[in-house]
């Protein structure tokens, strides 16, 4: 790890805020030759409506017409960027996945960008983008700065989790008995209480008092939920 890694690696990992560390982000980013940055994790949960937390320092203007379009549902970055951990350069190929929406960003002065996305094993995603107004990158750019720019996502999802994970996914520092976990995989294999109870040599009634257990500490109101959630969170 050179020097500028190490630097960036402890502003991370000292900062007490959100706002410090993107700020330690920006700066990277124009030390590698970007004008702006943007930073956006998601949360497993809720499934229905997973948290989001977003920070960039794009123009205002571009700010405002994203949320005011609702862009972010159409973003060819953000879906890409659940899709895969590749890097996506923005290209004319990208472009004509959604025409409109890049004609507008092009008119508030994002031309060239390239982004990443990660996730962790508690499948938390976080996408880090890169962008400026000018000069295309060129292949040498790329070649030169492709593995420092890898290494700043990764870093930047580090940073970012460790304040906003207890704060948007506190069911993170969760822990289940040997026995609940047990329980909730062989259910997650389909099995009833019943069945479990034989599998696992135990009344039902203890199958069940296990799983009401875990019903608690996960704050889930059925088996099916309990099942999937710490799933989610990798309990099993």
């Amino acid at each position: 790890m050179n020097c500028f890694q190490e630097t960036l690696m402890q502003s991370l990992l000292s900062a007490e805020t959100e706002v410090c560390i993107f700020a330690a982000l920006s700066s990277a980013a124009k030390k590698l030759g970007f004008e702006y940055c943007a930073y956006g994790t998601q949360m497993p949960l809720p499934i229905s409506e997973p948290k989001l937390f977003m920070l960039n320092n794009y123009p205002k203007n571009w700010q405002q017409r994203y949320l005011q379009e609702d862009y972010l549902h159409i973003d060819p970055t953000v879906t890409h960027g659940k899709r895969s951990v590749m890097p996506l350069l923005w290209t004319d190929e990208v472009y004509t996945t959604c025409q409109p929406f890049w004609e507008d960003a092009f008119a508030h002065g994002l031309k060239v960008g390239w982004a990443q996305s990660c996730y962790d094993a508690k499948g938390v995603g976080g996408l880090l983008t890169l962008a400026r107004s000018h000069d295309n990158l060129s292949f040498k750019e790329l070649r030169d700065l492709s593995l420092m720019m890898s290494w700043l996502v990764q870093a930047a999802h580090q940073g970012m989790s460790r304040l906003l994970l207890p704060k948007l996914m506190p069911e993170v520092t969760l822990k289940l008995s040997a026995r609940e976990i047990e329980v909730l995989r062989w259910t997650a294999e389909g099995k009833t209480s019943g069945e479990v109870s034989m599998i696992m040599c135990i009344a039902e009634r203890t199958v069940n008092f296990h799983i009401n257990n875990a019903m608690a500490k996960l704050g889930t109101y059925n088996k099916t939920a309990t099942v999937v959630k710490a799933a989610i969170l990798g309990l099993l």
